[in-house]
């Protein structure tokens, strides 16, 4: 199943929606389920990132709903008729989970990006975070900030959690996880090796691209075996494979987990593979006019273009 976040011309766009894009015999049917028009609206949750909880009764709802739909003709017509789909064009797409609770990413987990970097493997995973307001949506521009002049790419495969987590062994990790989207940890890397610590290089306005959907978990069986690529304007420069990460996704919500709550909407972006920008010979960084794509293997693509502010 494919989860989107999304707006309407006549909807607020403040508040984005949960939608399920709805396959009708193995094939996108055009229409995304609306979440919220299941539920009277002193039924929808307060908090928008309870729309993520497989705990929840308003996503277990949205799920069976949508199963029901894809295998019952008359139950889709119904549905259609009671207002509860939305045409794929009539839909504005945001970032899947627009404002996550954290960020957790993990830097230098993969074996060719630690090679290429000249370091050594981490005995543990590097943890940093990015602040939820530099999340933007798929065709959304990244801009350049005015002081910098050494902004990266970093393809990543991102983990949605789906339910709380603390203390979570490896062995349970895949049962927190509701699924997997595209993100792009665009970084300033003069602020981020300046600065002697990330934060700021990490979290500036727009610097993390995140999307199209979250493919929920049962649809990939195992994350450590993605093609993962960046192209910037249709020259790849990142190719690579989940199965060179250093630390694997459940190692990370173990380690996470064991200091840190993890929530529903939290998202963790588990590293970039060899070929950013600032490795190169020369090195490359991003300039206005630029156009990024991330696809990764059964998960999607995502694009964006980058402009100065």
């Amino acid at each position: 199943m494919r989860i989107i976040s999304f707006a309407t011309k006549d909807s607020d766009w403040e508040s984005p929606r949960l939608g399920i894009i709805l396959n009708v015999n193995g094939r996108d049917s055009g229409q995304r389920l609306d979440c919220e028009k299941l539920f009277e609206p002193a039924d929808r949750p307060s908090n928008s990132l309870a729309w993520f909880d497989m705990d929840g009764r308003w996503l277990r709802t949205a799920r069976d709903t949508a199963a029901r739909l894809e295998r019952d003709s008359a139950a889709f017509a119904d549905a259609r008729a009671q207002g509860w789909l939305v045409a794929s064009e009539d839909a504005y797409w945001f970032a899947p989970v627009p404002r996550p609770g954290k960020i957790v990413c993990v830097g230098l987990n993969y074996r060719d990006h630690a090679e290429e970097s000249g370091l050594a493997l981490p005995k543990v995973p590097v943890i940093f975070s990015k602040f939820s307001t530099c999340v933007i949506a798929p065709g959304e521009p990244v801009v350049i900030p005015p002081t910098s002049e050494r902004v990266d790419y970093e393809a990543e495969l991102a983990v949605v959690i789906g339910r709380r987590a603390k203390h979570v062994s490896a062995e349970r990790a895949y049962d927190y996880v509701l699924g997997y989207t595209a993100f792009n940890d665009v970084t300033a890397r003069d602020f981020q090796f300046a600065d002697g610590q990330w934060q700021r290089g990490k979290s500036c306005d727009t610097f993390a691209p995140m999307g199209q959907t979250i493919v929920t978990a049962d649809e990939i069986p195992d994350p450590h075996t993605l093609r993962i690529r960046l192209e910037l304007n249709g020259t790849v420069m990142q190719d690579s494979n989940t199965a060179q990460l250093i630390f694997t996704i459940p190692q990370i919500i173990e380690f996470v987990s064991a200091s840190i709550t993890l929530e529903p909407g939290d998202v963790i972006a588990t590293g970039t593979p060899a070929g950013v920008g600032f490795a190169r010979k020369p090195p490359v960084f991003l300039k206005p006019g630029d156009v990024m794509e991330v696809s990764i293997e059964r998960i999607g693509g995502l694009g964006n273009p980058v402009v100065a502010e």
